[in-house]
């Protein structure tokens, strides 16, 4: 009788632990008798960077001017590096052994430049419509497609960006077509047989968004909505709504578990953006209208990292400044379309006199290739209105202000030691039409080498055709 007693308290014992079910009065209100899944979170990154430096050799500059991305220039100066960062920068820096050291006697060092707005790879060459992969044109909100599923690794152009341009970091975009365009992408400027090999470690997605002639002509010549800027606000602001309700909906189950809400691909990016972790890059030329974009972030409680183009952002270089806004425009695109009409050759100038932050963009095959040039353009033009910008004070807006709006300035973008050895040697001073990269690294690896043929890039579509890695 006592062994049987013993045996039934220690099962009474065992189901009192949890596995007997409990009266309804003794569950907590809203407990439907089941535990709670708990939640699982979606891949914020299923497309992971693969790239990995090239190998390189610890290398000291010595006997060069350099422009050191952050406004400072050093003459006589000397730039070490070693294992894909930068060691030390100052004068009379000594080589460690085994280093390669070059005399860059009358030269200049500067950062790689990074270019915030490029399309290679999604308009490739040659540009066929074979090729033509920028602009998801088939609905005005398009967030659900990212501009690396059309990035083509063996674009021609980005081995004439590095070659002929000094480029080492792009951000691929998607076209204006649309108001809410799709992810970019931001690319280290390297061979790779894949997009991934190529993808910026950790770099932050953006937004690409347009307002202004664009989506409105896109769709309104379509008979459909948006038709006008009235319409483009519209849609953006109802998209928002949207938007702010899936993102209640998915942090409440990754808080409390449960059943997950229905998934939306577009709908997880614009998620991003209102939790910043993925940054508004957005398409638009005219003041009022990069005002009123201000305001509706703040009505849904997003950041506008930058407006791209900003052809008028001279006269709301106050505005960016409050707001922590970039401009990235040409140095003197204007007068091509009706919102166009008021770009001026000063405008990066202003903007850096008025304390916003400023950088330079291609938006061009071509273009990308020579935006040091560029820059000299904006400082021609501002000198002969009087206002004096120190070229390297300029050379911000080719390196570290863009680093900057893609949110990769801890990384890259100026050769402060620690950062990355995105490094170019230039034969003379940068903002001259008759200089050229001489030698380019990407985290401390010798890519272009003007004196090497074996160091010139070619890529895979180029090889066995007349003009194969003409770097000309």
């Amino acid at each position: 009788m006592v062994s049987i007693m013993v045996a039934t308290t220690a099962l009474s014992a065992c189901t009192d632990g949890g596995s007997r079910p409990r009266s309804a009065s003794a569950r907590p209100a809203g407990d439907g008798g089941s535990e709670k899944a708990a939640p699982v979170r979606y891949a914020r990154d299923p497309y992971p960077s693969t790239y990995h430096a090239y190998p390189g050799v610890p290398t000291l500059l010595r006997n060069v001017t350099v422009f050191d991305g952050e406004g400072h220039r050093i003459d006589g100066g000397s730039v070490l590096f070693a294992d894909g960062k930068v060691v030390a920068v100052g004068t009379a820096l000594e080589a460690p052994a085994g280093a390669q050291v070059i005399d860059g006697q009358g030269k200049f060092v500067t950062p790689g430049i990074v270019d915030i707005h490029s399309h290679l790879g999604d308009y490739p060459t040659p540009s066929v419509q074979a090729h033509s992969d920028g602009n998801e044109a088939t609905s005005p909100i398009t967030a659900d497609v990212w501009a690396e599923h059309s990035v083509w690794p063996q674009d021609p152009g980005f081995g004439r960006a590095l070659a002929n341009g000094g480029v080492t970091t792009l951000q691929i975009l998607p076209g204006s077509a649309n108001l809410m365009g799709g992810r970019s992408v931001v690319l280290k400027n390297v061979y790779g047989r894949t997009m991934q090999a190529m993808k910026f470690p950790g770099a932050p997605y953006g937004l690409k968004m347009a307002c202004g002639e664009n989506p409105k002509r896109v769709y309104g010549s379509r008979n459909q909505k948006p038709s006008t800027r009235m319409g483009n606000v519209a849609v953006d602001r109802q998209t928002w709504a949207r938007a702010a309700a899936y993102k209640r909906k998915w942090d409440k189950y990754e808080r409390d578990g449960g059943d997950p809400p229905e998934r939306d691909i577009a709908m997880d990016t614009l998620r991003g953006v209102l939790s910043g972790e993925i940054l508004v890059q957005n398409h638009c030329y005219r003041a009022d209208e990069m005002a009123i974009v201000l305001d509706m972030a703040k009505e849904f409680g997003y950041h506008v990292t930058a407006f791209h183009h900003a052809v008028e952002a001279y006269k709301i270089a106050d505005l960016l400044k409050a707001n922590g806004t970039c401009a990235a425009v040409w140095a003197d695109w204007y007068g091509f379309k009706m919102e166009s009409y008021d770009g001026i050759g000063e405008n990066l100038a202003i903007l850096e006199k008025s304390g916003a932050c400023a950088t330079i963009h291609s938006d061009d095959e071509n273009g990308i290739q020579r935006l040091n040039q560029e820059v000299a353009k904006v400082l021609s033009s501002a000198h002969h209105a009087g206002i004096d910008i120190a070229p390297e004070v300029a050379w911000k807006w080719l390196s570290l202000g863009p680093a900057k709006a893609l949110g990769i300035d801890a990384q890259t973008g100026s050769l402060r030691p620690g950062k990355m050895a995105d490094v170019v040697l230039w034969n003379g001073n940068p903002f001259s039409v008759y200089t050229r990269p001489e030698k380019v690294w990407v985290d401390g690896a010798l890519l272009y080498d003007a004196d090497n043929p074996r160091l010139r890039p070619v890529s895979d579509f180029e090889l066995g055709q007349p003009g194969e890695g003409d770097v000309k």
